[in-house]
């Protein structure tokens, strides 16, 4: 009997090195000391999905130096599969200072004019690894400038092309976008090629300029092509759309030290029960059951620093669930 290889699962876009204070709630200027952490949301996936057992493959551009050496080697320990990664000789790796509010939530500065990210070019696309993807997931910092932007474009296409299911995640930094305006423009060029599209409340608001809450605006965010929108609302759970269902799965509360990378797990979580079953998209029940699960894995991401060391294993969330459930 010969089992089906399990489905990969190829992330686009920005890794870099989030430096996140030692202590939370305190200003950049006020902070004593940095944590060196890995992130970049597509890269933030990748290992998402690894950690739960999947196959994954990252595709993007660090700089040929220590930094970029180092993320590379952190996807290769997380059994990334990294063939799709090139180095950038001239360019550095870029790197974010993030400030940790004392509720968890954070702010953003970011070091990368250029970072060798944004110049991945058409060219080093790695196509024989995109083509083998059962789902290509992206985000939209690597639609903000040239070359970046093309090669995004191409890739998107190529999967498209090849029958391979789009999965965005928008992930809206302000601070790196030319102007607010701008970024919804950016973000929304490609909003209608996806057929899955994970969004937080807070990016509703930002991309509808209405309130996250209400159905219709939210709605408002559909195309033809989707077959699963999904709303986070934090630790409240998230909210689904699909063409024949809709409905809120609830959170689970857990003590919150650092939100960065949680909506990363979600979507890592999420991912891998598309990839492994796509019939979830016209299955209530199963796609109810991924949701609970994605929600329990992103819980567990903020319950420590940075992004990928606090990724959790399926065990994790189960054990997360069980202990709500009781």
């Amino acid at each position: 009997m010969t089992t089906n290889p399990a489905p990969l699962i190829v992330s686009f876009g920005e890794m870099l090195i989030d430096f996140v204070p030692d202590v939370a709630g305190v200003s950049l200027a006020e902070s004593g000391g940095f944590i060196k952490a890995p992130g970049g949301a597509p890269a933030n996936v990748a290992c998402a999905i690894t950690k739960l057992g999947g196959k994954s493959a990252f595709i993007g551009k660090v700089g040929d130096d220590e930094f970029g050496h180092m993320l590379v080697d952190i996807l290769k320990k997380n059994g990334v599969n990294s063939e799709g990664v090139c180095y950038d000789p001239h360019a550095r790796t870029a790197l974010a200072f993030v400030t940790l509010k004392k509720n968890g939530e954070r702010e953003f500065m970011f070091y990368r004019n250029p970072s060798a990210d944004m110049l991945l070019q058409e060219s080093e696309l790695n196509m024989g690894l995109l083509k083998q993807a059962k789902v290509f997931h992206y985000g939209s910092i690597s639609l903000i400038s040239e070359p970046c932007k093309s090669a995004h474009l191409t890739a998107m296409k190529a999967a498209r092309e090849a029958g391979i299911l789009l999965s965005y995640d928008p992930n809206v930094r302000l601070p790196l976008w030319p102007s607010s305006d701008a970024a919804r423009d950016g973000i929304k060029s490609i909003w209608n090629e996806a057929d899955f599209i994970k969004v937080s409340d807070d990016e509703v608001s930002f991309l509808t300029q209405g309130d996250p809450q209400k159905e219709d605006v939210v709605l408002s965010l559909w195309h033809d092509r989707l077959k699963l929108l999904v709303v986070t609302d934090g630790e409240k759970g998230c909210r689904y759309f699909t063409k024949s269902f809709k409905g809120r799965v609830p959170g689970f509360s857990v003590k919150v030290v650092d939100t960065t990378g949680a909506g990363d797990a979600f979507v890592g979580s999420l991912l891998l029960s598309v990839a492994k079953d796509t019939s979830i998209f016209d299955n209530e029940e199963k796609l109810r059951e991924a949701l609970s699960f994605a929600n329990a894995c992103g819980a567990i991401c903020t319950t420590q620093k940075g992004a990928i060391p606090a990724l959790p294993s399926g065990s994790d969330a189960l054990a997360l669930m069980k202990s709500k459930a009781n």
